[in-house]
């Protein structure tokens, strides 16, 4: 089954409906980001949550002395690296780490063999010549042949289903597509989303062979 990643929570509200609607993981903004939260107020949130849910933290271009720091203060499990980040330093992290590529800062994929790390994660470019979701589908089904993949950027209800079939990847990580406002969840999308993957993965269960 794909696991599920709801990114920016902000708030003990949004944290408890994600694990409710059946999320695996939670990610917790710790970079500039209108999702921005404090050490403290991710483990406030932490503090709260049911057993058996991953947390991560988001980083980008840390030292690696401050991002244990941060992950000790608030609880996380996992540091997730979206800057420039190096080989070593996901070495330094491992196995608690995720790394995270885009399109224009994915290396070429055998230098992947290099980075020892609990999964990848495939974004799309920000800004605005940012790159359409499904551009981003194709890259994310070859890097799983050199680790665990988490498919991430422009996913919404609409297009998750579509995205599970072409891409393959292990989780998926939606944030912004579920949102009312930066940093604050849509509960209705949010289930929808969650509910589209559950929905695919029964289509899958129930096929029959061939």
């Amino acid at each position: 089954m794909v696991k599920i990643k709801i990114c920016g929570i902000t708030n003990l509200k949004d944290a408890l409906a994600a694990a409710a609607f059946g999320a695996d993981a939670l990610g917790f903004i710790f970079a500039e980001s209108p999702r921005r939260v404090t050490p403290e107020a991710a483990r406030a949130i932490i503090a709260e949550l049911p057993p058996f849910i991953t947390k991560v933290g988001v980083f980008v271009n840390r030292p690696i002395d401050e991002i244990r720091r941060v992950m000790d203060i608030s609880g996380v499990d996992l540091a997730q690296l979206h800057g420039g980040e190096r080989p070593e330093d996901c070495a330094a992290l491992f196995p608690k780490v995720i790394k995270a590529f885009t399109p224009n800062t994915i290396p070429p994929l055998e230098e992947l063999r290099r980075y020892r790390v609990a999964a990848f994660l495939i974004d799309r470019e920000k800004g605005p010549n940012k790159s359409s979701p499904e551009d981003i589908w194709p890259i994310a089904r070859e890097v799983s042949a050199y680790g665990k993949v988490i498919l991430a950027g422009g996913l919404a209800p609409e297009n998750v289903s579509k995205a599970i079939e072409i891409a393959q990847p292990y989780a998926v990580d939606i944030s912004s597509g579920i949102e009312e406002s930066p940093g604050k969840k849509d509960h209705r999308k949010m289930r929808e989303f969650i509910e589209a993957i559950r929905a695919k993965h029964s289509e899958h269960r129930n096929a029959p062979p061939l």
